[in-house]
């Protein structure tokens, strides 16, 4: 088998939240690793849906035919819900309604993304890195991304990680309020928005998180400045994957990283 799993990780606010004081402390739950088969020219941090963990998708990665890419698959720290009235289980940031109007846990998504970004700080330099995910965690990964033009979290602390491509399955943008004008009043922030590949793919038939609220955050960063969007619609996909999106996200991913010896 090529999946192997590191242990649990405690990840402190205070790490993040500088001089203030930490109201939480996130414990991190195990992290699948899929090796690469070929030349390790890729790292790709894939993030789950909620309730889920990390070894379901490295499963399913694991059968891609994309050699060169490394995949590290997190699981989220378990926490109450609101969605779930409270209930606890993993999720990246606790969520009340999904929907434009719901408020952002800006806390949790600053710890799931420093959690991500500190998974990939240790890639060799000449690796390029990327972040996908499911709903929650392609919501994650688009968080992260608007880190990453930003070049730094919600909470102000600098976001360390050049990312080189994201993909959401099924998923939406939070922190989308403001954002168009935090990108452009920097150019540093403009030119990376315009440079960072993303792929978006949504069911029309998803019931969980809306196709309606999918292509909204999709035009919410377009206008934004993230120019190298792509969204693809799935008619009558609900709110999970099939083999023709997997192909898709093989593909693109193989197109935008260049990647070698990947079938198409």
């Amino acid at each position: 088998m090529g999946r192997v799993y590191i242990g649990l990780q405690k990840f402190p606010l205070i790490h993040l939240m500088g001089s203030r004081t930490a109201r939480r402390t996130f414990e991190f739950g195990r992290t699948y690793v899929v090796r690469p088969k070929g030349k390790h020219q890729a790292t790709i941090v894939w993030l789950h849906g909620l309730g889920d963990n990390g070894s379901s998708w490295s499963q399913l990665l694991e059968s891609l035919p994309l050699p060169n890419i490394k995949w590290i698959c997190p699981t989220a720290p378990t926490r109450p819900v609101a969605l779930l009235g409270g209930f606890p289980c993993t999720a990246w940031f606790d969520v009340g309604e999904i929907s434009e109007n719901s408020p952002d846990d800006c806390e949790g998504l600053d710890a799931s993304a420093a959690h991500i970004a500190n998974l990939l700080s240790t890639e060799p330099a000449d690796v390029k890195v990327g972040i996908g995910g499911f709903s929650m965690g392609a919501a994650t990964a688009l968080y992260s991304a608007t880190c990453a033009a930003l070049g730094r979290y919600g909470n102000g602390n600098l976001y360390p990680i050049n990312l080189r491509a994201v993909v959401g399955l099924s998923g939406w943008l939070p922190g989308s309020r403001g954002l168009k004008n935090k990108i452009e009043g920097s150019h540093e922030a403009a030119r990376r928005a315009a440079s960072l590949p993303i792929l978006l793919c949504h069911g029309t038939s998803d019931d969980v998180v809306s196709y309606n609220y999918g292509e909204k955050s999709a035009h919410a960063l377009n206008s934004a400045g993230f120019r190298h969007l792509t969204f693809k619609p799935y008619d009558g996909l609900g709110h999970y994957t099939v083999p023709k999106e997997m192909d898709e996200v093989r593909n693109w991913l193989a197109a935008k990283l260049g990647l070698e010896g990947s079938r198409t």
